[in-house]
């Protein structure tokens, strides 16, 4: 090694900054292993400070490429006897016995691919039962396995060369909306949305309805699409948030694509409006529109299969007619949260919180500045008081038994 010629510390400083040029040639285990200790030896490392150690270290480490580990367990074996020897030679003295072999991989490969790769507690109680139950002597030894062991014995070679698993391609997690619950804070503007179908027959599917619900005011609005493609989606979901008369601050969907996609995050970004989806395992995330599914659009329009070809007729009809009577005319249950004697709150459905979602729209404080421009109480009130809520009623009974009779005069061709 060029290295030879090193004679002093402040040599080896040089070299381990990089300022001299060194040649360095490697060598065999043995042959770097006798350079490591005669460096030792030419600088009296044992009296050395702690400072200058860490340079003859490190000059050693870039010199012979050793890991730290791997000098320092050389220089330690050094310190101790004055030599550094490769002790790697033969086998251990007292080696651990191979318990599981590969006959027990092959059979464990034979048992997964008859059961269908079932979780390791299973196939462990498989195997014992097989053994203890059943008499099977092959699997004497696998029917004690443990279940870590297990996987590390379908990781092993033989066990691979008997079985090759193909895993599906696990899908990417999309990047579009935050999972959390929203946080409207007595603030009407906060949406939920979810779809509704109508059926299949004969392989054809039938009209889907967007159901959106506000969760303060519970003021809501139906629209109907003949397929929850995105090119049918966003014009009628852009149209049915315009309707609202408040400011959409809030946006909140299960985790269906026809709303977790970049065209809808284009339109609510558009709107300034944060977008929400529903966390796993958290039920209650979107559970106020799933409600109204059921007691509003499956109600008025049923579960009977309606051919999507009908879309724009059930959109006129819940959207002109359904979504005014459910704004003006029905009312809704609020809860009031009381807390009892032991702290704990409790949601309560007192009288006086029976009110339309108008109604409870115009109880907020200040409510006047949740209004879209150009909006007013005054024009609002005036659509209210064109009908009772009876007449309000007949009118989407008429209108509905138009639609259906429509839909059930061209039934045959329909579908």
């Amino acid at each position: 090694m060029a290295t030879e010629r090193l004679e002093s510390l402040d040599q080896v400083r040089a070299f381990e900054e990089g300022s001299e040029g060194l040649d360095f040639v490697g060598s065999d285990r043995p042959s770097r292993n006798d350079f490591v200790r005669r460096m030792l030896v030419k600088f009296e490392y044992g009296t050395l400070g702690r400072a200058d150690k860490g340079l003859v270290k490190r000059f050693l480490r870039k010199a012979t490429g050793l890991s730290r580990a791997q000098l320092t367990r050389l220089v330690r074996q050094h310190a101790k006897t004055g030599r550094i020897e490769d002790r790697r030679g033969g086998a251990p003295a007292r080696p651990f016995v191979r318990r599981y072999t590969a006959v027990d991989a092959v059979l464990l490969a034979e048992v997964d691919g008859t059961l269908g790769q079932v979780c390791g507690q299973a196939t462990r109680a498989v195997m014992r039962r097989e053994f203890e139950v059943f008499g099977d002597a092959r699997f004497e030894r696998l029917a004690g396995i443990s279940t870590s062991h297990l996987y590390n014995l379908r990781k092993s070679n033989a066990y691979q060369r008997q079985r090759v698993v193909r895993t599906r391609t696990k899908p990417s997690a999309a990047a579009i909306g935050e999972r959390r619950k929203p946080r409207p804070e007595g603030r009407p503007g906060f949406v939920r949305v979810d779809s509704v179908h109508q059926g299949d027959l004969d392989g054809r599917k039938g009209v889907y309805e967007i159901n959106l619900v506000d969760e303060v005011t519970q003021y809501e609005f139906v629209g109907a699409v003949e397929a929850i493609s995105e090119r049918f989606m966003i014009p009628v979901l852009a149209g049915l948030l315009d309707l609202f008369p408040f400011v959409i601050k809030g946006f909140h969907a299960d985790n269906g694509s026809e709303y977790v996609n970049r065209r809808v995050a284009a339109l609510l970004e558009k709107l300034c409006a944060e977008f929400t989806r529903s966390r796993p395992r958290r039920s209650n995330d979107n559970a106020l529109v799933e409600s109204k599914n059921a007691s509003v659009v499956r109600r008025h329009l049923g579960h009977a299969h309606i051919p999507a070809r009908f879309a724009p007729l059930v959109h006129q009809f819940a959207s002109a007619v359904l979504s005014p009577h459910l704004n003006f005319h029905r009312p809704c249950l609020f809860a009031t949260p009381v807390a009892d004697e032991n702290g704990r709150v409790r949601k309560t459905y007192r009288d006086d919180d029976v009110a339309t979602p108008y109604e409870r729209l115009k109880s907020i404080e200040g409510a006047e500045r949740f209004l879209k421009p150009g909006l007013s109480f005054a024009a609002l009130d005036a659509e209210a008081s064109v009908m009772s809520d009876l007449e309000s009623a007949r009118l989407v009974n008429r209108e509905r038994d138009r639609l259906f009779r429509t839909v059930d005069a061209a039934w045959p061709s329909a579908a």
